[in-house]
């Protein structure tokens, strides 16, 4: 079961966003404040509220080490804050001064990220408050920002409903439409697909938006390149799905919707758990404890209700993870194939059954083995080229002469991002 166990009805206005560390709640509010309770009795700490913007906080959220306090304002700036003493440490402002709506520390917290209504995306060194470096996506606001637990790449969803994969030196990677009418939230799984860290490159990302949808996806970041690979939909929302937060230990997905509701998901059966329907205004918040069964949700009717969950909820979304897990390096010939299916690579199915290629194979191989081994040269090509090069009966590849294994034209987006990037600083 999940008990209400708590609301806090402190702010005067609709509550924008809820965050946990593992001692404090953190709260931010169209009144223009932000609000730090202790999670011993959810009693507001005494140098709370933290007042410094001058129109509505739309987002907070707490460093990994939870010192430090990120908040970000219409007013087009983002603050630090010491947890301790609610002292400010820094005010940033967004390039260009447009309202910021979104801000998130990386995993490792040595950099924070701010994205802001005119579409531009900020990346700040959070040691020296000072700009790393600076970006846009070409249509919408930026609404919605999560770092890979690794770090090595974020993501960001925008008004439009793209989601836009950036890297840590922010070069913009891959954008593809994730949501009708626009994206609202996303949020990484701290936890490896694959159950362990043997294989850290996959990835759970969850994404919803006005579309009613809430969407798991698929981030790969090794083997054959990055790729952002959409796997299923949860069900059970009514309306625009304004929010969404992965559990700590990835096994539960919390979503907050203009319906009103809140659904908890069990994410290995991708069933609902719970769905609590307390709020009287839209959900627009919801966060996860990252040390206790937890749960805190915010609403546009001005308050922040606080969720606990019995062991036998947590037995449930944990079904699972009791019964063996099977890591990449464990996986059969026929579990490869499996996978190269889901990832789209139907075509080389063959190739690798034909190289006994299993799981231990699989992470072994690298640009030389796939060419050498595997005959996939691995080159890139025009397609009005390829297609007058086949066209011609050829069937070799065009740079190692190897029999090509199959004639089906796969884009390279990631190359045509890149060129994309370099002609419009050809045009500035």
């Amino acid at each position: 079961m999940v008990k209400l166990i708590h609301t806090l009805t402190d702010h005067g206005d609709d509550v924008n966003c809820c965050a946990f560390s593992s001692s404090l709640l953190a709260t931010c509010s169209l009144d223009k404040t932000i609000r730090l309770y202790s999670l011993g009795d959810f009693a507001e700490l005494p140098h709370s509220p933290l007042k410094l913007h001058s129109y509505a906080v739309h987002y907070c959220c707490f460093s990994p080490s939870g010192h430090v306090l990120a908040s970000c304002s219409t007013d087009g700036t983002t603050v630090l804050w010491n947890t301790q003493t609610g002292q400010t440490l820094a005010v940033m402002e967004q390039p260009g001064g447009s309202p910021v709506r979104v801000c998130r520390f990386s995993p490792d917290s040595t950099c924070l990220a701010s994205g802001a209504a005119d579409g531009t995306v900020a990346l700040w060194n959070t040691q020296s408050y000072k700009l790393y470096r600076c970006g846009s996506v070409k249509d919408g606001s930026l609404v919605a920002c999560a770092f890979s637990p690794n770090g090595s790449l974020f993501i960001t969803g925008s008004s439009c409903g793209d989601l836009t994969v950036w890297d840590d030196k922010m070069r913009c990677l891959h954008s593809e439409k994730a949501h009708d009418l626009g994206v609202t939230c996303c949020d990484f799984s701290s936890q490896p697909v694959s159950g362990g860290e043997q294989c850290p490159q996959f990835f759970r990302l969850a994404s919803c938006g006005q579309d009613c949808q809430v969407k798991i996806w698929i981030v790969s970041t090794r083997i054959l390149g990055f790729e952002l690979k959409y796997k299923s939909s949860l069900s059970g929302h009514c309306a625009p799905v304004l929010a969404c937060a992965f559990s700590h230990d990835g096994q539960m997905l919390v979503s907050g919707s203009v319906d009103k509701s809140v659904i908890v998901y069990d994410i290995n059966t991708e069933s609902i758990l719970h769905t609590l329907t307390q709020h009287t205004r839209y959900v627009t918040t919801c966060a996860f404890a990252p040390d206790t069964l937890l749960l805190a949700t915010g609403s546009m009717d001005k308050t922040v209700n606080i969720w606990q969950f019995d062991l036998e909820t947590l037995g449930q979304a944990r079904s699972l993870e009791e019964q063996p897990k099977q890591f990449v390096e464990d996986w059969s010939e026929e579990d490869v194939s499996s996978w190269l299916c889901a990832q789209g690579l139907e075509d080389l199915v063959d190739i690798f059954k034909m190289n006994n290629i299993d799981g231990k194979e699989l992470l072994n191989l690298n640009k030389e083995s796939l060419a050498d081994d595997l005959k996939i040269d691995g080159y890139s090509y025009e397609k009005e080229a390829m297609e007058n090069w086949i066209s011609k009966k050829k069937r070799t590849s065009p740079m190692t002469n190897l029999v090509l294994s199959s004639l089906v034209l796969t884009p390279n987006r990631t190359l045509k991002m890149a060129i994309n990037r370099w002609l419009e600083t050809q045009q500035k």
